[in-house]
C-alpha cells in the first residue's frame, strides 16, 4: 500500500496540481489585494463610500432573534464580480501576450503533404515509362 502511494505521489498530475494551487493561493492574493486595496476605493469615490453588509432584517426578538442579512450578501456579489472582472482582465492580459511572442518566433516551414494512393500511382507509370 505504500509503494502505491508512493507512485501516485510521484505522478506528474498530483505535482502539477499541487504547483497549480499554490500558484492559485499566491494569485488570489494579489487579486484580493488589487480589488480591496485599488479598486473598491476608486468604486468608494463615485457611490459615495456606500457600504451595504450592514443592511438586513431582524425577525423575531430577544435571544432568539435572527439576522437576514441580505446586505452582505449583495455586497458578496458584487465583490465576486469585481474579482471576476480583473481575473478576466489579468488572463486577457497574458493572452495577449503570449500571443505577441508567439508572432515573433520564426513560423516553422510546412511538411511536405502526404503523397495520396493517385500521386504514388502517376510516379510508378512515370517511371515504367522511363524504363521502356
Amino acid at each position: 500500500m505504500l509503494g502505491e502511494f508512493r507512485t501516485f505521489i510521484a505522478r506528474g498530475n498530483v505535482m502539477d496540481m499541487a504547483v497549480g494551487i499554490i500558484i492559485g493561493a499566491a494569485f488570489t492574493a494579489i487579486v484580493t489585494s488589487l480589488v480591496e486595496d485599488l479598486i473598491n476605493p476608486l468604486i468608494g469615490l463615485f457611490t459615495g463610500g456606500v457600504d451595504l453588509s450592514g443592511l438586513g432584517v431582524t425577525i423575531g426578538s430577544g435571544e432568539d432573534a435572527a439576522v437576514f442579512a441580505y446586505g452582505s450578501f449583495i455586497m458578496a456579489v458584487i465583490n465576486f464580480l469585481i474579482v471576476a472582472w480583473v481575473v478576466f482582465l489579468l488572463v486577457k492580459a497574458v493572452n495577449r501576450a503570449k500571443d505577441m511572442f508567439a508572432e515573433e518566433k520564426e513560423p516553422e516551414p510546412e511538411a511536405a503533404p502526404e503523397p495520396t494512393e493517385k500521386d504514388i500511382l502517376i510516379e510508378i507509370r512515370d517511371a515504367l515509362q522511363a524504363r521502356g
